[in-house]
């Protein structure tokens, strides 16, 4: 399905980016700032950032909870992959409803529910009561990170996305760098629950924020986004044209390898290697400053060497960072060297890859933009689930399961992308969208 054949659904090209200051009717009712300042790019990146704090914050204290909640290895893993699964399926929700009512309205009831639940994981007496609080936690923090994406491209057009997007991660990396490091504080300060209640916090402050700072960015409001004769149009306009299902894999593969990471990496280094919370924390920071460093190159070059030969390089890259992995796991004893280099290369790899693919998916569709990141972030959380509750199940006296499947999500990706996403299709959507 060809450049053509997306060009029916928008009457404005693809690359054009939206003028977004208020109306004048708008600003008397609603004193906000311009949707392309800095002040509602910090809080889009904060929104994103939704899903790495829900899970990085807390990542020191999985050892602890464990202990605390009587429970095994497996089972606790399970308030990672459950919130990824929630996390999943109710981006499918929030993105056709945003097409259809507006993107403020479905930030701020998606946020008001990670609240409310968030509440209830933090007094959570089982661990069967915080799987269950994790799930509807995650029901309310996918509204921020499938939104924003959405806003980004209401605002600034396909191929500028792109950079935007990419800045946005950079920034967005401090959060998983932070978050483990502030979490082992937290934990050996007041003990674990405090982390829970800090993302209460975070949430709280977000939804004021959205409330005071974000006005309306959709301008193509399709009254019909959600009725099931859409739903199915889109699904199939989106899965059949090669470019988004080979970036949309892309982008699940990759993050993937990530959660793989964030799955197996706290047991690894408290459990085997003998690290405390906060040398820990340190540890999964320096994993992401490779990601920021990929992400600031990506800010830089994107616009001269264009989205396709970003993403070709990043798969190339985390591909070889995830058999270094491998390699290193089989050969040496768990330690941070071995494990903590080879990751560094695959997240340089990876900042490369994602806002890249990420623009490049929903770029080409601005009149369902809600819907092309719904469905783009359903696949990438389902499949990451999925890798983060075989690496529970496989995980053993070795760092060999992780490693094995960042290696193996890795390869994925960049087979994916030269094999769904050609260079002659990348020619065809660049040329037919190139920025006016």
């Amino acid at each position: 399905m060809g450049a053509g054949r997306r060009i029916v659904f928008s009457r404005r090209d693809a690359n054009e980016p939206l003028s977004c200051a208020p109306s004048a009717p708008q600003a008397r009712k609603l004193p906000v700032p311009r949707s392309d300042s800095l002040a509602v790019a910090v809080l889009l990146t904060a929104l994103v950032a939704f899903g790495p704090i829900s899970t990085d914050l807390y990542l020191p204290s999985l050892p602890a909870m464990t202990r605390a909640l009587a429970t095994d290895v497996a089972t606790m893993q399970l308030t990672l992959s459950v919130f990824l699964v929630g996390f999943s399926v109710s981006q499918l929700i929030y993105g056709p409803l945003s097409d259809r009512f507006g993107r403020r309205p479905v930030l701020l009831a998606g946020v008001a529910i990670y609240v409310v639940a968030g509440i209830a994981c933090a007094l959570a007496p089982t661990v069967e009561a915080l799987i269950v609080g994790r799930f509807f936690q995650a029901l309310g923090a996918c509204a921020g990170p499938v939104v924003a994406r959405a806003v980004v491209r209401d605002v600034h057009g396909r191929a500028r996305s792109a950079r935007v997007l990419a800045y946005m991660a950079m920034a967005m990396s401090l959060a998983p760098a932070i978050g483990p490091i502030l979490g082992g504080h937290v934990e050996v300060w007041f003990g674990w629950r405090a982390n829970l209640w800090l993302l209460v916090g975070f949430g709280a402050a977000a939804l004021a924020a959205t409330w005071t700072l974000l006005a309306e960015t959709n301008r193509h409001r399709d009254p019909l986004a959600t009725s099931p004769a859409r739903l199915v149009r889109n699904y199939r306009l989106l899965l059949g044209d090669p470019g988004y299902l080979g970036f949309l894999l892309v982008v699940a593969f990759t993050y993937s390898g990530i959660f793989a990471f964030i799955s197996g990496s706290s047991f690894v280094f408290v459990d085997l290697v003998g690290l405390g919370p906060v040398a820990y924390g340190f540890c999964f920071a320096g994993a992401v400053v490779g990601y920021m460093a990929g992400s600031f190159l990506s800010g830089r070059l994107t616009l001269r060497l264009g989205i396709e030969r970003m993403v070709g390089a990043g798969t190339l890259l985390s591909a070889l960072g995830g058999a270094a992995m491998l390699a290193c796991a089989l050969a040496f004893p768990p330690g941070v060297v071995p494990i903590l280099a080879p990751f560094f290369v695959f997240m340089v790899g990876a900042g490369l890859v994602l806002p890249n693919a990420t623009a490049g998916a929903i770029g080409p569709f601005p009149t369902m933009a809600g819907f092309a990141s719904a469905l783009l972030g359903f696949v990438q959380m389902g499949v990451a689930a999925r890798v983060g509750v075989a690496v529970g199940h496989l995980t053993d006296a070795s760092a060999v399961p992780m490693a094995a499947a960042v290696a193996a999500v890795s390869l994925a990706a960049a087979i994916a992308f030269r094999v769904l996403v050609p260079p002659a299709e990348f020619v065809e959507r660049n040329a037919g969208h190139s920025p006016g």
